[in-house]
């Protein structure tokens, strides 16, 4: 069995069809190119076919214009038994100078399921670096604050 793929990077160029009414590429866009990438990855990892299960502390830096080079970038930074969370990041350039800039960034949460849905098992990941032990200690942070969030939120949720 192939070792999981732990990281990936989408390039291509963004078209004239993902621009907003102000000239750049509208958010939707982006945040689908970030869940491609996330699935893609996580979908390396498991070997399985994945869900979205969250997105969340999608922060657009810098815009992106038509004919920028865009790059996705998707690492697996925490596993849990079905569950991977995937730190992104969105890059953009002019292809012509290369000088890349971040433009967005975020965290997606990628469930493993079966061929009924149902979350199944996954190959677990240990942080080996400095920079891998930071990432996943900030994973198991934000898990601690979206169940907060979620506890709070619960006075919306109809009854």
């Amino acid at each position: 069995m192939n070792k999981p793929q732990r990281d990936l990077t989408l390039r291509f160029l963004a078209e004239p069809q993902d621009v907003n009414f102000g000239g750049k590429v509208h958010g939707g866009a982006v945040m689908k190119w970030i869940d491609l990438a996330a699935y893609a990855c996580s979908a390396g990892w498991s070997s399985r076919y994945c869900v979205t299960a969250y997105a969340g502390g999608i922060r657009f830096v810098a815009p992106i214009h038509v004919g920028n080079l865009v790059e996705v970038n998707a690492k697996v930074i925490y596993t849990g038994n079905s569950s991977m969370h995937i730190a992104l990041e969105v890059f953009a350039c002019d292809p012509k100078s290369m000088n890349r800039r971040l433009t967005t960034h975020c965290i997606v949460i990628m469930v493993a399921v079966d061929e009924s849905g149902q979350p199944v098992g996954i190959p677990q990941w240990q942080p080996e670096s400095e920079e891998d032990i930071k990432q996943y200690e900030t994973a198991k942070k934000l898990m601690e604050m979206r169940k907060q969030i979620s506890e709070e939120m619960q006075i919306y949720v109809p009854k």
